[in-house]
């Protein structure tokens, strides 16, 4: 990707994906300059509302998908739940970041735990569960607890079933739709973790500080930096990350989501890969000089990676559900940066928003 020459300010970003983050990578993208060109199936898309221009079709329509790549310069994605074909298509008449790879390697949590195993990082032990008759294996893989996960297509905690003891298993696949799946160990831990990592067309990288995560029902809650680790074990979060994101050859921000576990010594094990922003990168919109958004925009454009020391601490609240209706309140707050998506519709477990609240930063 290095010869590709670099996207110069007025030329235009495709982006699939019409969801908050598409918004927020837009809202990036028209800073620097750019137009974006917005592409989703839901005509209620909160990107539409901060894109130059838009189109509603699905993502196998092969007309509208060819009149899309030949509109712009520069196509990503805001989501991996995209078939890997409609990217291929793109692919034919314009740059495509994050390539194919790193979306065919996340698509699948098999796959993608597979993959990671493969270069050696640690995982949680796993098994795959094609059919009803393979979690009784599968279960004397990986113990109880354990997590049963749809290979594809679950987030926010959907597709997902837990497997306790004296659980029948046959339960929690009826509970997945009796899908394939990954049926992972639930292993003790004392934080959960993420690493917002971009990497640039030459191959360059850099990563934000580590953010602690705490989740609720499955859905990101609340993110926090500093992480409560040490530099050393923040330093080996980061190698890990990098590692992954020279396998997949990526370009563009990874986010990658550890577990800091101390059954006999600390160590990190591998959770999930997310091959673009994510949720947990959102203090870095008023944490740091360059957001996670930017720093997506410049390394698929060509441009040289923004700087990602952070200059406050911060805690970022989701606003899930009618949690969004506190926000006269957070509005009132003196270190409190609402950041509100434009949904027309409240629905129990729906990201509406988040509020990040800033302090001085701390020396950790």
């Amino acid at each position: 990707m290095a010869d590709l020459p670099p996207i110069r300010p007025g030329m235009v970003i495709g982006i699939l994906g019409g969801g908050q983050l598409g918004r927020m990578l837009a809202t990036a993208a028209a800073d620097l300059g750019f137009s974006c060109h917005i592409y989703c199936p839901d005509p209620k898309s909160p990107a539409f509302a901060v894109a130059a221009a838009r189109t509603i079709a699905p993502y196998d329509d092969a007309a509208a998908l060819a009149a899309f790549a030949g509109s712009v310069d520069l196509i990503t994605f805001e989501f991996e739940n995209i078939p890997l074909e409609t990217l291929h298509t793109l692919g034919t008449q314009a740059p495509v970041l994050p390539g194919p790879m790193s979306l065919e390697k996340t698509q699948d949590r098999l796959v993608e735990k597979a993959m990671v195993a493969e270069l050696g990082i640690a995982v949680p032990p796993f098994a795959p569960v094609a059919d009803q008759a393979d979690i009784y294996s599968a279960l004397a893989r990986t113990g109880r607890p354990a997590l049963l996960k749809t290979r594809r297509l679950g987030y926010d905690g959907k597709g997902q079933a837990l497997v306790r003891a004296g659980d029948d298993p046959v339960a929690a696949w009826r509970t997945i739709g009796e899908k394939p799946a990954i049926l992972e160990a639930f292993v003790p831990f004392e934080r959960e973790i993420s690493v917002i990592l971009a990497r640039g067309r030459d191959g360059a990288t850099r990563a934000f500080d580590i953010a602690e995560n705490v989740h609720a029902e499955g859905i990101l809650s609340t993110s926090k930096v500093p992480a409560a680790i040490s530099a050393e074990l923040a330093e080996e979060a980061v190698a890990v990350a990098r590692q992954i994101a020279e396998a997949l050859d990526h370009v563009g921000v990874l986010a990658v989501e550890m577990f800091v576990s101390s059954d006999n010594r600390t160590r990190l094990l591998v959770n999930e890969i997310a091959p673009r922003v994510h949720n947990s990168g959102h203090w870095t919109m008023d944490g740091c000089t360059f957001s996670q958004f930017e720093q997506h925009i410049r390394a698929i454009a060509g441009w040289p990676l923004g700087d990602t020391r952070r200059h406050s601490d911060v805690t970022m609240d989701n606003l899930i559900g009618d949690a969004v209706d506190t926000w006269p309140t957070v509005a009132a707050e003196a270190d409190a940066r609402l950041h509100l998506y434009g949904k027309a519709e409240t629905r129990p477990g729906r990201k509406m928003g988040h509020v990040n609240r800033m302090r001085p930063t701390s020396t950790r």
